[in-house]
């Protein structure tokens, strides 16, 4: 078995291609987005069906930087935890004074 670092450098890492939300209402969201979708499909003309498509495509990719961005910060915070546990040091708590950020 890889360590993760070994799985890291090969490109071998996809957490956001293998989380699937606990939470226990996400199934039962995601049947309501497909049927939503259909009923628009077929309420609306191809065209502006295609449009819609591109709509939810433009909100994912937002959706999806979001994301990215909350897993960075998030990573950023637990390994200054570390640090701050590891060395018994408290200064690295960011405050308006100091212009360190996480």
């Amino acid at each position: 078995m890889k360590s993760i670092l070994e799985a890291l450098y090969h490109g071998q890492l996809h957490p956001d291609e293998t989380i699937v939300p606990s939470h226990p209402e996400y199934r039962q969201l995601g049947r309501q987005i497909v049927a939503m979708t259909e009923q628009w499909r077929n309420r609306l003309g191809e065209e502006e069906f295609r449009e819609l498509e591109e709509f939810f495509d433009l909100c994912d990719m937002s959706g999806g930087m979001h994301v990215e961005a909350a897993f960075i910060h998030g990573f950023r915070l637990g390994a200054n935890m570390m640090i701050e546990v590891m060395s018994k040091r408290e200064e690295f708590v960011p405050n308006a004074t100091s212009g360190l950020s996480l």
